[in-house]
């Protein structure tokens, strides 16, 4: 790279001013811990999704296995998911000692597909986790209606999707109301709201949030900042075993902030995906996923599936030496080392599962998902000289 040309990271958090000065009056309060931001950031995460609750917890992970933890899910019960995730997705439900059980997704969307479930529910079948992947809403209502049917709860990895919108039955309707039992969300720092690290997770049912709460703090009876507020002394059971998941009120300070400026952060990562999609359309070198007509994502990254005959690693390498990040397709844990075959099975695996190999035939959509895609540099501040930049570094990468 040229030493006039900066480096175009994959992703650059949207932090200014207003978060450095909640971050402050937070600290100034004296009260740092989980408290009355925390508090705050529920209510008004709830209100932004329109959920009946909303429970901050300490990152996008550990609001999968709580929320697992809250229905119930645990030793000796599977889990339909996808491989083709973020590895935490897999890992939350190892974690509650149950079992995913792969589906393949859709080579259009990277999301789960519908017309895979039936065939991999079994005897011990209790759930579904749904993943918006990369903020792309998954076809819910499909999931939904065959969840219901075979009495299956739904827990939404929406990990990604903060602002992300479907339409069900015509309506459109914000990712995390929540549609299933439970909605997870991350606010990592490649996340288009952050705190750095956290996590939320909405629910309609009180006894849900009941349990979210105890299952965060220990089993604690009673919240640290309800004590304080107490007029009369206040001894606390710990009626459950739990554990510390918590939220600090310096992460959700920061949030609230984020909260307020998350409608024009998800308009400008739209708007540069349609650019984006603009550039490469017929280019013949990358081809964009697809919004189906009821989903409209918020572009947490922005995959290209590489046109057939072009070799992944060395595009990326290429860019790189032009200064621009790129990313693997989003990984498959079933060809993770720290997932060997005996840790997962799929519905219907054919005589190409090799027990020496990895691969399977059942997700063949999702393995080409990772080995064709890479994401590009997509954040708010991304300028359009700079994407035209990436733009034309990829088509150059691209020329054999």
């Amino acid at each position: 790279m040229s030493a006039d040309r900066h480096f175009i990271p994959l992703h650059r958090p949207d932090l200014g001013e207003p978060e450095c000065q909640a971050a402050a009056r937070a600290i100034l309060s004296g009260w740092v811990s989980q408290g009355p931001e925390v508090e705050a950031f529920e209510r008004e995460f709830a209100s932004l999704v329109n959920a009946d609750h909303a429970v901050a917890v300490a990152n996008g992970t550990v609001a999968l296995e709580l929320g697992l933890r809250a229905l119930g899910i645990g030793g000796g019960d599977e889990v339909i998911t996808v491989s083709h995730s973020f590895v935490a997705t897999a890992n939350a439900i190892r974690a509650v000692g149950a079992r995913p059980v792969f589906i393949d997704v859709q080579p259009d969307t990277l999301t789960m597909d519908p017309s895979k479930i039936e065939a991999a529910i079994g005897a011990s079948t209790r759930a579904i986790m749904a993943v918006h992947q990369v903020g792309m809403p998954c076809d819910l209502s499909s999931i939904l209606s065959i969840a219901r049917r075979r009495g299956l709860f739904v827990v939404e990895d929406a990990a990604c999707a903060i602002g992300s919108e479907i339409a069900i039955d015509g309506h459109w309707q914000r990712i995390g109301a929540p549609h299933g039992d439970v909605a997870c969300f991350s606010l990592h720092a490649r996340k288009p709201l952050t705190t750095g690290e956290g996590g939320m997770i909405t629910c309609r049912d009180a006894s849900t949030d009941r349990q979210l709460r105890l299952l965060r703090s220990h089993g604690m009876s009673v919240q640290a900042h309800d004590r304080h507020r107490a007029t009369t002394i206040v001894i606390e059971d710990y009626v459950q075993p739990g554990f510390n998941a918590r939220l600090s009120d310096i992460q959700a300070a920061i949030g609230r902030e984020q909260l307020k400026r998350l409608p024009d952060i998800v308009a400008r990562r739209r708007a540069l995906a349609l650019r984006y999609t603009e550039q490469l359309d017929a280019s013949g070198v990358a081809t964009p996923l697809r919004e189906p007509p009821w989903a409209r994502s918020n572009w947490q990254s922005f995959p290209v599936r590489l046109a057939e005959g072009l070799d992944q690693a060395r595009i990326m390498q290429r860019m790189f030496d032009e200064g621009i990040a790129t990313k693997r397709g989003i990984m498959c844990a079933h060809l993770e080392p720290s997932w060997p075959k005996d840790a997962w099975r799929c519905p219907n695996p054919t005589s190409g599962c090799a027990a020496d190999d990895q691969r399977c035939d059942a997700l063949i959509e999702s393995e080409r998902g990772r080995d064709r895609h890479i994401l590009l540099p997509l954040f708010p501040s991304l300028t359009e000289a700079e994407q035209d930049r990436v733009v034309a570094a990829l088509f150059r990468a691209s020329e054999q």
